[in-house]
Parts: C-alpha cells; structure tokens; sequence
C-alpha cells in the first residue's frame, strides 16, 4: 500500500517557512526570446551536477517562444539546453533534441544522467502525438540517448524507447478529459540510484480507480544494477488521494543515511472541499525507496511561497547539496499578471530525519 499524505496532514499545516519575497532585482532572464520554467541539470548517477571540462554545468528546462498569455507556452514546450558556468552566468544552446525526434507534440519535464564516457540519457515526458491536428494531454514517458559534447550540446540521438506503460491495475490513463490543472499525470520521470546499486524513476500519476477527481500519486519503477534498461513498474509509494490532482516533479535525495522525497503542488490542485495547501515544496523520508513514508514536518510542506506572492515560483528540486532551484512564475505581489519565466533565485535547505527548514543565508 503506497504510503498517505491525507487531509489530516494538511490540516495540520500552520505557521510556514515561506521564501523570500522575488523583487525585480531577483528576476534576470537567461533568454531574451524564451520564457524557461520546469529544470533540471545533467546529474551524475550519484545526483550531483555533471561538469563540463571548463568547469560549467548543463542544464535542460522547458522552453518556449514569448507569448502575450504566457499560458500558451504549455502548448509549445521544448526542452532547452542551456550552459550553466562557474561563475552562475548562464547561456541558452537551443533545443535538445532535433526537430521530429520526440514522439509527442510537445516535450515534457523529465531528468538526465550523464556519464563519463560522454553519453547522455535522457527520460522525459512525451505530450500529446506528434503531427495531431489537435492537441491531446495523453503522456507517455520515453528515454533517449545522445553524446554529450564539450561545449554542452547534444548530439547523435538514439535509442528512443517508451519506459514503461501505465498498469491499468494501478494508475489511471491521460487519455480521460481535462484541462490544465484537471489533467490526469503520467509524467515528470527522475532518475535515482540506490546505495545497493538499483535504478529507480519516480513520476507524477494518478490512481486508478479512484472515485474522487482529486487522485494524484507517486509512481515508481526500477531497475537492476546491471540492466539499467529494464525497468519494472511498480505500485505508487505516496497517494494523495482525496486531497489533490497533482504531485508534481517527485524526485528523489540521498542525506545522512536516509531517503528523501520531494515534490511540488498548486494551492488550486487540492480538493477545494479542503483542507488546502499553499503552492510550496512538500516532502518525506523513508530508510528505503520503497518505504513507509513520513510526512517532512508532520504536514508534508517545506516551505510555501510568501503570502504576499502566492504564485511567486514553481517547480522546485533539490539538489544533493540541498540547493534548490525553481522558475520565477507570477511574481510582484499584487494583482498584475507577471510571468517571470527564468530562474528563481536558489534556495538551501537544512535537514534532519524527519524535519525540514529553509537554511539561512
């Protein structure tokens, strides 16, 4: 049974860590012509930033051209490359993958790993059918290879191959109805590996069977030291079914001898029956991927965007260094419509067992 995050643990939330309030000094656009939001760097297997001989970093987020309604970049997202250098100054390269190569019509958040040898592999969140006259929310997940290049680019795509189909005895299709933020989730896989060696992918999902709207979980999936490729699905390991749509970005971090698990939500994707969560990163820890599972602070949140700015950032993931990172959404704190679409200032985090609190810079 996959571990709970329920509305007791909700109700419980009072007095937060927020994050600092974005200013317009905090919003610095690493692209002129593309808004940039879900991102993630090229990980080693072991979690932390692959670096380039120079010292810089790779970075891959979902991109798109500027939109009067920035929503509409949902429906054009392609995964961006861009050079991170160790300095902190940042550099777009372009698109990922070639033109035709996905098989959706749009490129979902996903995770890369990159190893010495040069060769990158990537799992990502396929949207949509490619050539479909009009646009679909199913998702299926892929992965595929590439060779990392010096100077950051990616090159030779190869071994495009779906990773694992959703088990219908568990997880319910993307191909029911919906819109944005009522969408059912097959996406988001992050890559993890185990001190024993195994390979694992958590993802966004839904439950199967649920009679609530509300029926968001994680999923996971594995693979043997030795056969990186063979994954295995296996039932969810958190259900929030009841309270809210979508656990976003799950993804996985090793620290002092424990597992942690992490994952973004919108306050508007809870049941509005309620109890309702602010927009925030929320999490738990286990000894083991496989679990049980603990609420981080008794609730499950880590820290919620400012009050002031509810919506200020989104889609944050935690680095082995317990740096976090994010994209600057609607920032500003007031009733004007700003889409920041760059990169959130980063966050740190101090962790012990099971709570979690925003370090002090």
């Amino acid at each position: 049974m996959p571990s709970r995050w329920s509305a007791d643990h909700v109700r419980a939330i009072g007095p937060h860590a927020a994050a600092p309030l974005l200013t317009e000094t905090d919003v610095a656009r690493v692209s002129a012509a593309t808004d940039i939001w879900d991102a993630w760097p090229l990980q080693r297997r072991d979690g932390h930033p692959f670096l380039l001989p120079d010292g810089a970093q790779v970075w891959m987020a979902l991109g798109a051209p500027r939109f009067p309604d920035p929503d509409e970049r949902h429906g054009h997202a392609r995964i961006t490359l861009f050079r991170r250098a160790a300095n902190g100054a940042w550099t777009e390269i372009g698109p990922a993958m070639p033109d035709g190569f996905a098989p959706g019509s749009r490129e979902w958040s996903g995770s890369a790993i990159a190893d010495d040898d040069g060769t990158l592999t990537l799992y990502f969140t396929a949207a949509g059918r490619r050539g479909e006259s009009e646009l679909t929310f199913e998702q299926r997940m892929f992965s595929a290879r590439a060779t990392l290049e010096s100077d950051g680019r990616c090159t030779d795509w190869h071994d495009l191959a779906e990773v694992v189909p959703p088990d219908p005895a568990h997880y319910m299709p993307t191909t029911i109805g919906g819109g944005i933020g009522t969408i059912k989730a097959w996406r988001d896989p992050a890559y993890f590996r185990s001190a024993d060696g195994r390979h694992w992918l958590t993802f966004a999902a839904s439950l199967a069977g649920s009679p609530s709207a509300y029926n968001g979980v994680i999923g996971l999936a594995v693979a043997e030291p030795d056969a990186p490729d063979a994954w295995r699905l296996l039932p969810p390991i958190v259900s929030a079914d009841g309270l809210n749509n979508e656990l976003e970005r799950p993804h996985l971090v090793s620290h002092a001898g424990k597992v942690y698990l992490f994952w973004s939500t919108q306050a508007h994707v809870f049941d509005p029956a309620g109890p309702v969560g602010p927009t925030g990163l929320y999490g738990m820890v286990a000894d083991t991927v496989e679990g049980p599972w603990q609420p981080l602070n008794g609730t499950g949140l880590v820290f919620a965007n400012p009050p002031q700015a509810p919506a200020q950032a989104y889609s944050w993931m935690v680095l082995p260094d317990l740096s976090v990172t994010s994209f600057v959404d609607n920032w500003g704190g007031d009733d004007v419509r700003r889409f920041g679409a760059t990169f959130a200032p980063f966050l740190h985090l101090e962790l012990d067992g099971t709570r979690a609190a925003l370090k002090e810079t």
